[in-house]
Protein backbone atom coordinates (compact mmCIF):
# COMPACT_ATOMS: atom_id res chain seq x y z
CA UNK A 1 0.00 0.00 0.00
CA UNK A 2 3.05 2.22 0.52
CA UNK A 3 4.70 1.41 -1.98
CA UNK A 4 1.52 2.11 -4.18
CA UNK A 5 0.99 5.40 -2.08
CA UNK A 6 4.50 6.70 -3.56
CA UNK A 7 3.99 5.42 -6.66
CA UNK A 8 0.64 7.81 -6.73
CA UNK A 9 2.62 11.05 -5.12
CA UNK A 10 5.72 10.38 -7.54
CA UNK A 11 6.35 12.96 -10.64
CA UNK A 12 6.29 11.42 -14.13
CA UNK A 13 8.84 13.50 -14.93
CA UNK A 14 11.31 13.20 -11.96
CA UNK A 15 10.00 9.47 -10.36
CA UNK A 16 10.78 11.46 -7.28
CA UNK A 17 8.12 12.87 -4.63
CA UNK A 18 6.46 16.15 -6.11
CA UNK A 19 8.24 19.26 -5.05
CA UNK A 20 6.03 22.24 -5.21
CA UNK A 21 3.52 20.38 -7.24
CA UNK A 22 1.60 22.77 -9.80
CA UNK A 23 -1.23 21.48 -12.06
CA UNK A 24 -1.71 21.63 -16.09
CA UNK A 25 -5.67 22.62 -17.98
CA UNK A 26 -5.41 19.03 -18.93
CA UNK A 27 -5.29 17.82 -14.97
CA UNK A 28 -1.89 16.88 -15.04
CA UNK A 29 0.20 17.55 -11.98
CA UNK A 30 4.23 18.22 -12.02
CA UNK A 31 6.87 19.67 -9.93
CA UNK A 32 7.50 23.54 -10.82
CA UNK A 33 10.97 22.98 -11.27
CA UNK A 34 10.97 19.71 -13.58
CA UNK A 35 8.27 21.75 -15.85
CA UNK A 36 10.23 24.98 -16.48
CA UNK A 37 12.79 22.20 -17.16
CA UNK A 38 10.63 20.52 -19.65
CA UNK A 39 9.89 23.38 -21.32
CA UNK A 40 13.00 24.88 -21.79
CA UNK A 41 14.16 22.22 -23.95
CA UNK A 42 11.35 22.52 -26.47
CA UNK A 43 9.93 24.81 -29.31
CA UNK A 44 6.04 24.94 -28.02
CA UNK A 45 5.10 24.16 -23.96
CA UNK A 46 3.16 21.12 -24.04
CA UNK A 47 2.27 18.36 -21.37
CA UNK A 48 5.29 16.07 -20.90
CA UNK A 49 2.33 13.64 -19.90
CA UNK A 50 -0.33 13.74 -22.82
CA UNK A 51 1.48 16.50 -24.80
CA UNK A 52 -1.90 18.84 -25.23
CA UNK A 53 -0.35 22.42 -26.42
CA UNK A 54 -2.33 25.84 -25.39
CA UNK A 55 -1.11 25.88 -21.80
CA UNK A 56 -0.96 28.43 -19.71
CA UNK A 57 2.77 30.02 -18.83
CA UNK A 58 2.18 30.23 -15.20
CA UNK A 59 0.24 26.77 -14.22
CA UNK A 60 -1.18 27.47 -10.42
CA UNK A 61 0.16 25.38 -7.31
CA UNK A 62 -1.88 21.85 -6.60
CA UNK A 63 -2.05 22.95 -3.14
CA UNK A 64 -4.45 19.51 -2.10
CA UNK A 65 -1.25 17.26 -3.57
CA UNK A 66 1.05 19.42 -2.03
CA UNK A 67 -0.22 18.41 1.55
CA UNK A 68 -0.71 15.27 0.61
CA UNK A 69 2.83 14.85 -0.54
CA UNK A 70 4.24 16.24 2.91
CA UNK A 71 2.34 14.11 5.12
CA UNK A 72 3.36 11.10 2.89
CA UNK A 73 7.15 12.45 3.71
CA UNK A 74 6.47 13.48 7.12
CA UNK A 75 4.76 9.79 7.71
CA UNK A 76 7.96 7.76 5.98
CA UNK A 77 10.97 9.72 7.82
CA UNK A 78 8.85 8.33 11.58
CA UNK A 79 8.96 4.58 9.93
CA UNK A 80 12.08 3.20 11.92
CA UNK A 81 14.36 1.36 8.69
CA UNK A 82 13.78 -2.29 8.63
CA UNK A 83 16.65 -4.26 8.92
CA UNK A 84 16.40 -7.75 7.76
CA UNK A 85 17.00 -10.43 9.93
CA UNK A 86 19.67 -12.72 7.70
CA UNK A 87 18.58 -16.25 7.98
CA UNK A 88 20.10 -20.19 7.66
CA UNK A 89 20.49 -20.62 4.18
CA UNK A 90 19.89 -24.64 4.83
CA UNK A 91 16.59 -23.94 7.17
CA UNK A 92 15.39 -20.65 6.91
CA UNK A 93 15.14 -20.34 10.67
CA UNK A 94 17.04 -17.24 12.57
CA UNK A 95 20.72 -17.66 13.11
CA UNK A 96 20.39 -18.21 16.89
CA UNK A 97 23.89 -19.55 17.89
CA UNK A 98 27.33 -19.66 16.99
CA UNK A 99 29.25 -22.71 16.43
CA UNK A 100 32.54 -23.00 17.59
CA UNK A 101 34.50 -25.81 15.47
CA UNK A 102 33.39 -24.53 12.77
CA UNK A 103 33.59 -20.96 13.36
CA UNK A 104 30.24 -20.10 11.67
CA UNK A 105 26.51 -19.05 12.67
CA UNK A 106 23.86 -21.63 12.48
CA UNK A 107 20.52 -22.10 13.46
CA UNK A 108 18.46 -24.47 16.31
CA UNK A 109 17.72 -26.73 13.25
CA UNK A 110 21.48 -27.01 12.50
CA UNK A 111 22.24 -27.83 16.26
CA UNK A 112 21.06 -31.11 15.84
CA UNK A 113 21.66 -32.02 12.87
CA UNK A 114 24.59 -34.38 11.43
CA UNK A 115 27.06 -31.96 10.00
CA UNK A 116 27.65 -30.15 13.23
CA UNK A 117 27.26 -33.63 15.91
CA UNK A 118 29.34 -33.49 19.25
CA UNK A 119 29.68 -29.69 18.16
CA UNK A 120 30.06 -26.69 20.91
CA UNK A 121 27.84 -23.70 20.47
CA UNK A 122 27.67 -20.66 21.96
CA UNK A 123 24.61 -18.13 21.55
CA UNK A 124 25.27 -15.50 19.01
CA UNK A 125 25.31 -12.44 21.48
CA UNK A 126 28.23 -14.01 23.57
CA UNK A 127 30.42 -15.81 20.95
CA UNK A 128 30.18 -12.21 19.08
CA UNK A 129 31.19 -10.48 21.68
CA UNK A 130 34.04 -12.80 22.69
CA UNK A 131 35.30 -12.60 18.92
CA UNK A 132 35.00 -8.98 19.12
CA UNK A 133 37.42 -8.80 21.99
CA UNK A 134 39.28 -11.00 20.13
CA UNK A 135 39.86 -8.77 16.89
CA UNK A 136 40.34 -5.69 19.02
CA UNK A 137 43.27 -7.33 20.70
CA UNK A 138 44.79 -7.91 17.30
CA UNK A 139 43.18 -4.57 15.70
CA UNK A 140 45.10 -2.52 18.39
CA UNK A 141 48.79 -3.05 17.42
CA UNK A 142 47.52 -1.83 14.21
CA UNK A 143 45.93 0.81 16.08
CA UNK A 144 48.83 1.60 17.57
CA UNK A 145 50.97 1.48 14.70
CA UNK A 146 48.74 4.07 12.59
CA UNK A 147 49.65 6.82 15.40
CA UNK A 148 53.20 5.98 15.47
CA UNK A 149 53.11 6.77 11.69
CA UNK A 150 51.07 9.62 11.66
CA UNK A 151 53.06 11.18 14.29
CA UNK A 152 56.17 9.86 11.96
CA UNK A 153 54.17 11.71 8.96
CA UNK A 154 53.45 14.67 11.00
CA UNK A 155 57.63 14.92 11.53
CA UNK A 156 58.41 13.97 7.77
CA UNK A 157 55.61 17.06 7.08
CA UNK A 158 57.62 19.22 9.65
CA UNK A 159 61.00 18.31 7.84
CA UNK A 160 59.65 18.92 4.06
CA UNK A 161 58.80 22.39 5.49
CA UNK A 162 62.19 22.71 7.21
CA UNK A 163 63.72 22.02 4.23
CA UNK A 164 62.13 24.89 2.15
CA UNK A 165 62.77 26.79 4.93
CA UNK A 166 66.01 26.29 4.71
CA UNK A 167 66.62 26.80 1.27
CA UNK A 168 64.78 29.90 0.78
CA UNK A 169 67.07 31.40 3.77
CA UNK A 170 70.41 29.99 1.90
CA UNK A 171 69.45 30.93 -1.24
CA UNK A 172 68.59 35.14 0.07
CA UNK A 173 72.06 34.51 2.24
CA UNK A 174 73.83 33.03 -0.73
CA UNK A 175 72.65 36.10 -2.91
CA UNK A 176 73.79 38.82 -0.29
CA UNK A 177 76.78 37.44 -0.56
CA UNK A 178 77.12 37.21 -4.11
CA UNK A 179 75.82 40.89 -4.09
CA UNK A 180 78.30 42.13 -1.50
CA UNK A 181 80.58 40.54 -3.94
CA UNK A 182 79.57 42.23 -6.95
CA UNK A 183 79.22 45.44 -5.67
CA UNK A 184 83.22 44.99 -4.21
CA UNK A 185 84.13 43.83 -8.07
CA UNK A 186 82.17 46.99 -9.12
CA UNK A 187 83.91 49.06 -7.08
CA UNK A 188 87.11 47.79 -7.97
CA UNK A 189 86.55 48.16 -11.56
CA UNK A 190 85.50 51.57 -11.70
CA UNK A 191 88.33 52.74 -9.35
CA UNK A 192 91.30 50.46 -11.80
CA UNK A 193 89.39 52.28 -14.65
CA UNK A 194 89.78 55.84 -12.75
CA UNK A 195 93.37 55.27 -12.23
CA UNK A 196 94.08 54.74 -15.77
CA UNK A 197 91.62 57.86 -17.11
CA UNK A 198 94.28 59.35 -14.39
CA UNK A 199 97.40 57.93 -15.91
CA UNK A 200 96.53 58.69 -19.34
CA UNK A 201 95.53 62.50 -18.62
CA UNK A 202 98.63 62.63 -17.02
CA UNK A 203 101.22 61.57 -19.42
CA UNK A 204 98.68 63.16 -22.36
CA UNK A 205 99.26 66.60 -20.86
CA UNK A 206 102.79 65.84 -20.55
CA UNK A 207 103.10 64.54 -24.10
CA UNK A 208 100.23 67.91 -25.52
CA UNK A 209 103.10 70.15 -23.92
CA UNK A 210 106.26 68.97 -25.51
CA UNK A 211 104.60 68.79 -28.59
CA UNK A 212 103.43 72.79 -28.47
CA UNK A 213 106.78 73.56 -27.41
CA UNK A 214 108.27 71.64 -30.25
CA UNK A 215 105.78 73.12 -32.45
CA UNK A 216 106.82 76.82 -31.49
CA UNK A 217 110.24 75.70 -31.73
CA UNK A 218 109.70 74.25 -35.28
CA UNK A 219 107.74 77.37 -36.20
CA UNK A 220 110.95 80.12 -35.82
CA UNK A 221 113.60 77.73 -36.81
CA UNK A 222 111.37 77.33 -40.43
CA UNK A 223 110.70 81.57 -40.51
CA UNK A 224 114.70 81.90 -40.25
CA UNK A 225 115.39 79.46 -42.57
CA UNK A 226 112.71 80.88 -45.10
CA UNK A 227 114.20 84.26 -44.78
CA UNK A 228 117.76 82.92 -45.50
CA UNK A 229 116.48 80.89 -48.31
CA UNK A 230 114.93 84.12 -50.00
CA UNK A 231 118.31 86.00 -49.47
CA UNK A 232 119.92 83.19 -50.87
CA UNK A 233 117.93 83.65 -54.47
CA UNK A 234 118.20 87.14 -54.26
CA UNK A 235 120.62 89.45 -56.71
CA UNK A 236 123.73 89.55 -56.31
CA UNK A 237 124.19 93.12 -55.34
CA UNK A 238 121.43 92.63 -52.89
CA UNK A 239 122.71 89.64 -51.85
CA UNK A 240 125.92 91.12 -50.54
CA UNK A 241 124.44 94.43 -49.23
CA UNK A 242 122.13 91.52 -46.92
CA UNK A 243 124.83 89.17 -46.34
CA UNK A 244 126.58 89.82 -42.97
CA UNK A 245 122.91 90.52 -41.55
CA UNK A 246 121.37 87.06 -42.31
CA UNK A 247 124.80 85.62 -41.35
CA UNK A 248 124.39 87.09 -38.09
CA UNK A 249 120.93 86.07 -37.59
CA UNK A 250 121.53 82.51 -38.89
CA UNK A 251 124.34 82.38 -36.57
CA UNK A 252 122.79 84.09 -33.61
CA UNK A 253 120.00 81.36 -33.71
CA UNK A 254 120.55 78.63 -30.89
CA UNK A 255 120.22 74.85 -31.87
CA UNK A 256 118.61 72.87 -29.44
CA UNK A 257 119.39 69.73 -28.85
CA UNK A 258 117.27 66.87 -30.64
CA UNK A 259 114.25 66.12 -28.57
CA UNK A 260 113.42 62.98 -27.06
CA UNK A 261 110.84 61.43 -25.71
CA UNK A 262 111.11 60.75 -21.84
CA UNK A 263 111.63 57.04 -19.93
CA UNK A 264 107.73 56.18 -18.75
CA UNK A 265 105.77 58.35 -21.33
CA UNK A 266 103.74 55.37 -22.31
CA UNK A 267 101.33 54.18 -19.81
CA UNK A 268 102.33 51.71 -17.63
CA UNK A 269 100.21 48.58 -18.93
CA UNK A 270 101.70 45.98 -16.51
CA UNK A 271 100.45 47.84 -13.43
CA UNK A 272 97.06 47.94 -14.61
CA UNK A 273 97.04 44.27 -16.16
CA UNK A 274 99.74 42.41 -14.70
CA UNK A 275 98.22 39.89 -12.44
CA UNK A 276 95.02 41.69 -12.54
CA UNK A 277 92.91 38.60 -11.27
CA UNK A 278 95.02 37.90 -8.36
CA UNK A 279 96.06 41.26 -7.32
CA UNK A 280 91.80 41.96 -7.22
CA UNK A 281 91.89 38.54 -5.56
CA UNK A 282 94.32 39.57 -2.76
CA UNK A 283 92.50 43.09 -2.12
CA UNK A 284 89.07 41.18 -1.64
CA UNK A 285 90.82 38.61 0.59
CA UNK A 286 92.51 41.38 3.33
CA UNK A 287 88.44 43.58 2.76
CA UNK A 288 86.05 40.84 2.56
CA UNK A 289 87.38 37.19 2.85
CA UNK A 290 87.39 35.24 5.97
CA UNK A 291 88.51 31.88 6.97
CA UNK A 292 86.91 29.97 9.55
CA UNK A 293 88.57 26.59 10.40
CA UNK A 294 85.39 25.15 12.63
CA UNK A 295 81.76 25.61 10.93
CA UNK A 296 78.95 24.97 13.24
CA UNK A 297 76.05 22.59 11.62
CA UNK A 298 72.74 24.04 12.26
CA UNK A 299 71.16 20.36 11.97
CA UNK A 300 72.84 19.57 14.82
CA UNK A 301 71.43 22.71 17.18
CA UNK A 302 69.63 22.11 20.61
CA UNK A 303 66.08 24.39 19.61
CA UNK A 304 66.79 26.49 21.95
CA UNK A 305 70.08 27.55 20.14
CA UNK A 306 70.81 30.42 17.90
CA UNK A 307 73.31 30.15 14.89
CA UNK A 308 74.70 33.51 13.46
CA UNK A 309 73.95 33.72 9.55
CA UNK A 310 78.20 32.75 8.92
CA UNK A 311 77.54 29.71 11.49
CA UNK A 312 80.97 30.71 13.44
CA UNK A 313 78.81 31.89 16.54
CA UNK A 314 76.24 30.51 18.83
CA UNK A 315 73.63 32.09 21.51
CA UNK A 316 70.58 30.75 23.85
CA UNK A 317 66.89 31.99 22.93
CA UNK A 318 63.71 30.96 23.14
CA UNK A 319 62.77 27.13 21.47
CA UNK A 320 62.63 27.40 17.92
CA UNK A 321 60.24 25.02 15.91
CA UNK A 322 62.75 22.45 14.33
CA UNK A 323 62.59 18.80 13.09
CA UNK A 324 63.47 16.52 15.57
CA UNK A 325 65.90 14.95 13.59
CA UNK A 326 68.64 11.79 14.77
CA UNK A 327 71.52 14.68 14.22
CA UNK A 328 69.91 17.25 16.41
CA UNK A 329 70.54 17.30 20.29
CA UNK A 330 67.78 17.56 22.51
CA UNK A 331 68.60 17.24 26.12
CA UNK A 332 72.06 19.24 26.10
CA UNK A 333 72.49 23.17 24.46
CA UNK A 334 75.20 22.06 22.36
CA UNK A 335 75.99 22.55 18.52
CA UNK A 336 78.41 20.43 16.30
CA UNK A 337 81.20 21.59 13.90
CA UNK A 338 80.30 20.66 10.79
CA UNK A 339 83.38 18.42 10.08
CA UNK A 340 84.89 15.44 11.85
CA UNK A 341 88.31 14.71 12.38
CA UNK A 342 90.04 11.06 12.29
CA UNK A 343 93.28 12.02 11.18
CA UNK A 344 95.89 15.00 11.24
CA UNK A 345 95.87 18.66 13.08
CA UNK A 346 93.33 20.44 13.72
CA UNK A 347 93.40 24.25 15.32
CA UNK A 348 90.77 26.88 15.83
CA UNK A 349 90.03 29.55 18.72
CA UNK A 350 87.05 30.16 20.58
CA UNK A 351 85.86 33.34 22.22
CA UNK A 352 84.36 32.26 25.79
CA UNK A 353 81.71 34.63 27.42
CA UNK A 354 82.60 36.21 31.12
CA UNK A 355 79.61 34.07 33.23
CA UNK A 356 77.28 31.87 33.49
CA UNK A 357 77.47 28.31 32.09
CA UNK A 358 79.49 27.59 28.95
CA UNK A 359 81.78 24.51 27.71
CA UNK A 360 83.35 23.57 24.51
CA UNK A 361 85.55 20.45 22.95
CA UNK A 362 85.26 17.55 21.51
CA UNK A 363 83.05 14.70 21.18
CA UNK A 364 82.65 11.17 19.81
CA UNK A 365 80.80 10.61 16.60
CA UNK A 366 78.82 8.42 18.83
CA UNK A 367 77.92 10.88 21.45
CA UNK A 368 74.40 10.86 23.19
CA UNK A 369 72.11 13.54 21.62
CA UNK A 370 68.67 12.69 22.87
CA UNK A 371 69.25 11.72 26.71
CA UNK A 372 72.05 12.98 28.89
CA UNK A 373 75.62 11.58 27.88
CA UNK A 374 78.33 10.31 30.88
CA UNK A 375 81.23 10.60 28.51
CA UNK A 376 82.77 10.78 25.33
CA UNK A 377 83.64 14.25 25.78
CA UNK A 378 86.91 16.18 26.34
CA UNK A 379 85.92 19.49 27.39
CA UNK A 380 86.79 22.96 29.14
CA UNK A 381 83.98 24.67 30.90
CA UNK A 382 82.83 27.64 33.31
CA UNK A 383 80.94 26.36 35.85
CA UNK A 384 80.02 29.19 39.08
CA UNK A 385 83.39 30.40 37.93
CA UNK A 386 84.90 28.46 38.00
CA UNK A 387 87.17 26.52 35.28
CA UNK A 388 87.44 23.06 34.52
CA UNK A 389 88.84 20.51 32.24
CA UNK A 390 86.37 17.36 32.27
CA UNK A 391 86.03 13.92 30.38
CA UNK A 392 82.98 12.25 32.09
CA UNK A 393 80.72 13.15 34.65
CA UNK A 394 83.19 11.97 37.72
CA UNK A 395 86.50 12.93 35.92
CA UNK A 396 87.45 16.67 36.05
CA UNK A 397 89.77 19.46 37.33
CA UNK A 398 89.62 22.66 38.16
CA UNK A 399 92.21 24.87 36.66
CA UNK A 400 93.78 27.78 38.33
CA UNK A 401 93.64 30.64 35.35
CA UNK A 402 92.27 33.91 35.71
CA UNK A 403 89.14 34.94 33.60
CA UNK A 404 89.65 33.62 29.94
CA UNK A 405 88.40 35.41 26.52
CA UNK A 406 90.36 33.27 23.64
CA UNK A 407 91.39 29.93 24.00
CA UNK A 408 93.09 27.85 21.30
CA UNK A 409 91.76 24.20 21.05
CA UNK A 410 94.69 22.13 19.25
CA UNK A 411 93.35 18.36 18.60
CA UNK A 412 96.26 16.12 17.15
CA UNK A 413 94.29 13.18 16.39
CA UNK A 414 97.35 10.97 15.41
CA UNK A 415 99.16 11.77 19.08
CA UNK A 416 96.33 10.99 21.19
CA UNK A 417 96.26 14.81 22.46
CA UNK A 418 94.04 17.48 22.91
CA UNK A 419 95.47 20.51 24.22
CA UNK A 420 94.11 24.28 25.61
CA UNK A 421 95.47 27.43 25.71
CA UNK A 422 94.88 30.91 26.55
CA UNK A 423 95.80 32.73 24.14
CA UNK A 424 95.85 36.05 25.52
CA UNK A 425 98.41 34.83 28.50
CA UNK A 426 100.38 32.94 25.70
CA UNK A 427 99.95 29.53 28.26
CA UNK A 428 99.14 25.99 28.12
CA UNK A 429 96.41 25.30 30.12
CA UNK A 430 95.88 21.63 29.84
CA UNK A 431 96.71 18.46 27.95
CA UNK A 432 94.20 15.39 26.93
CA UNK A 433 96.02 12.31 25.76
CA UNK A 434 93.47 9.33 24.75
CA UNK A 435 93.69 7.01 22.36
CA UNK A 436 90.73 8.46 20.19
CA UNK A 437 89.17 5.44 18.18
CA UNK A 438 86.08 7.67 16.76
CA UNK A 439 85.92 10.65 14.52
CA UNK A 440 86.07 13.68 16.81
CA UNK A 441 83.62 16.66 16.27
CA UNK A 442 84.06 20.18 18.11
CA UNK A 443 80.72 21.30 19.60
CA UNK A 444 80.05 24.31 21.79
CA UNK A 445 77.46 24.41 24.78
CA UNK A 446 75.99 27.64 26.33
CA UNK A 447 73.48 28.80 28.60
CA UNK A 448 73.62 32.15 29.08
CA UNK A 449 76.56 33.86 26.95
CA UNK A 450 77.47 33.07 23.31
CA UNK A 451 80.44 31.45 21.87
CA UNK A 452 82.21 31.81 18.96
CA UNK A 453 84.49 30.29 16.82
CA UNK A 454 87.28 32.91 15.96
CA UNK A 455 88.65 33.42 11.92
CA UNK A 456 92.24 33.27 11.32
CA UNK A 457 94.41 35.05 8.97
CA UNK A 458 94.77 33.55 5.14
CA UNK A 459 98.11 34.28 3.77
CA UNK A 460 99.77 32.92 0.45
CA UNK A 461 103.41 32.78 0.54
CA UNK A 462 105.00 32.84 -3.02
CA UNK A 463 107.67 30.36 -4.10
CA UNK A 464 108.99 31.13 -7.48
CA UNK A 465 110.86 27.75 -9.39
CA UNK A 466 112.08 27.49 -12.68
CA UNK A 467 109.24 27.09 -15.50
CA UNK A 468 106.37 27.66 -12.64
CA UNK A 469 105.21 30.12 -9.74
CA UNK A 470 103.73 28.16 -6.88
CA UNK A 471 101.59 29.03 -4.24
CA UNK A 472 101.33 27.71 -0.64
CA UNK A 473 98.15 28.88 1.29
CA UNK A 474 98.81 29.09 5.14
CA UNK A 475 96.64 30.36 7.82
CA UNK A 476 99.02 32.86 10.21
CA UNK A 477 98.23 32.09 13.47
CA UNK A 478 98.31 34.57 16.23
CA UNK A 479 100.97 32.69 18.25
CA UNK A 480 102.43 29.79 18.31
CA UNK A 481 103.30 28.00 21.55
Amino acid sequence: MASQSENDLSCPVCHDIYRDPVILSCSHSFCRLCLQTWWSEILEPNCPTCKKTNLSNDPPRNLALKNLCEAFLLQRDKKPSAVSEPLCSLHHEKLRLFCLDHQQPVCIVCRDSIAHKDHRFNPTEEAAKDHREELQKHLKPLQDKLKVFEQVKGKFDQTAEHIKVQAQQMEKQIKEEFKKLLQFLQNEEKARLAALRQEEEQKLRKMEEKIESLSREIETLSETIRATEEQLRAGNISFLHNYKVSVIRVKQRPLMEDPLLDSGALIDVAKHLGNLTYNIWNKMKKKMVSYTPVILDPNTAHPQLILSDDLTSVSLGGRQKVPDNPERFDYDKVVLGSEGFDSGTHIWDVEVGKEGFWAFGVVNESFERKVEALSGFWQLCLHGEKYIVQTSADTYKFLSVKKLQRVRVQLECDRGKLSLFDLDANTLMHTFKHNFTEKLFPYLLTKKEPLKILPVILKVDEHITPLSTRFRPHFETRKKF
